[in-house]
């Protein structure tokens, strides 16, 4: 549960960083439309947070011919301290950079259980928590631009 709960805040911390400065460069926005914003960003956030441990462990499978044998890799408390961290200091306004490196640490500390319960090693193990990393960071950032031209057309409206 405890598990859940960090990233469920390491979603709407990420998501915040992301809307609050929207919010204030649309100031016609109402709170309970900024809160809803909110809490749909922090529930996409967190739930690619959880699906990053489990996308590296696919691409480990997809690397070795002998798929690995065992229960996967998952967060655990210790490896999603930091990625909450991370999340918090997503405001862009506090370092971009810092943010950044904060999510490489967290994805070397994903490296090191996913190369000791896979043959890969810690370089190859490296490789696929950055792929998936990546991959999922792209595929969000789509979304989240699609929203956004969805929402800009929806505002304003059909021409007559």
């Amino acid at each position: 549960m405890a598990l859940v709960v960090l990233l469920l805040f390491a979603g709407v911390s990420e998501a915040a960083g992301r809307i609050l400065p929207l919010a204030v460069r649309r100031p016609g926005m109402s709170r309970t439309r900024v809160a809803a914003l909110l809490c749909a960003g922090g529930l996409v956030e967190g739930a690619v947070f959880a699906l990053w441990p489990l996308t590296a462990w696919t691409l480990a499978e997809l690397v070795l011919s002998p798929a690995p044998t065992g229960a996967g890799l998952a967060w655990t408390p210790d490896l999603v301290a930091p990625l909450v961290l991370a999340a918090v200091l997503a405001f862009p306004l506090l370092g971009p950079l810092l943010h950044l490196l904060l999510f490489v640490g967290v994805g070397a500390g994903l490296a090191g259980p996913l190369a000791a319960a896979t043959e890969l090693g810690w370089w190859g193990a490296a490789g696929c928590v950055t792929v998936a990393g990546a991959g999922l960071g792209v595929a969000v950032e789509a979304v989240r631009r699609l929203v956004v031209r969805i929402s800009a057309a929806e505002a304003r409206g059909p021409i007559s």
